[in-house]
């Protein structure tokens, strides 16, 4: 027989239980919507929570600059997509890598949905956004800064990436330059 003293601590971890489970199944349905790679490549989300929880599943995380959330490295430091680039093939290499950082990987492992890797020429990994390859710029000297946006350089335009996974408009952040048009 259970003592009355007992009884409230049996009620109280059956509470913690019935509280812990539902967001326990939320977390789950968050983390398989995140990792399903069903979705279209030209399919953009609302740039919200699943992408920040997509992102930082490769170590990235999402930033609003200049009124549009975008993907940035671990820093906080906005990542950019090259026009030129291909699904699997990065089109800036020596110079243009210098003042446009690849996102590399040691590991392509855990890498899945929206993010994939390609192969560099140079042999290691980059990873890579809706089918186009990220990169730092090196013109960025803080967080939160988006000043390679909209730049016409080493053969094509340079974009902040948007967490929707679409192409950003040139200008579309405050420190980009002015334009419309899309680099895709």
């Amino acid at each position: 027989m259970i003592g009355s003293h007992a009884l409230p601590k049996a009620r109280n971890r059956l509470l913690r239980m019935l509280l812990v489970l539902p967001t326990a199944a939320v977390a789950a349905a968050v983390v398989a919507a995140c990792s399903s790679s069903g979705t279209p490549s030209g399919t953009s989300s609302s740039g919200g929570s699943s992408a920040h929880v997509a992102a930082a599943t490769v170590g990235l995380k999402t930033a609003k600059v200049g009124g549009v959330t975008v993907l940035t490295n671990a820093k906080g430091f906005t990542l950019y997509s090259f026009a030129p680039d291909t699904s699997t093939t990065s089109k800036c290499n020596g110079t243009c890598a210098q003042n446009w950082p690849p996102v590399k990987l040691a590991t392509a492992s855990g890498v899945k949905g929206a993010f994939a890797t390609i192969k560099r020429s140079d042999g290691s990994t980059q990873l890579t956004f809706h089918g186009h390859p990220l990169y730092t710029f090196v013109g960025d000297k803080s967080p939160g800064q988006a000043s390679g946006n909209g730049i016409n350089a080493f053969g094509g335009l340079w974009h902040e990436a948007p967490a929707s996974g679409g192409a950003a408009a040139v200008g579309g952040s405050s420190s980009g330059s002015g334009g419309g048009g899309y680099g895709y």
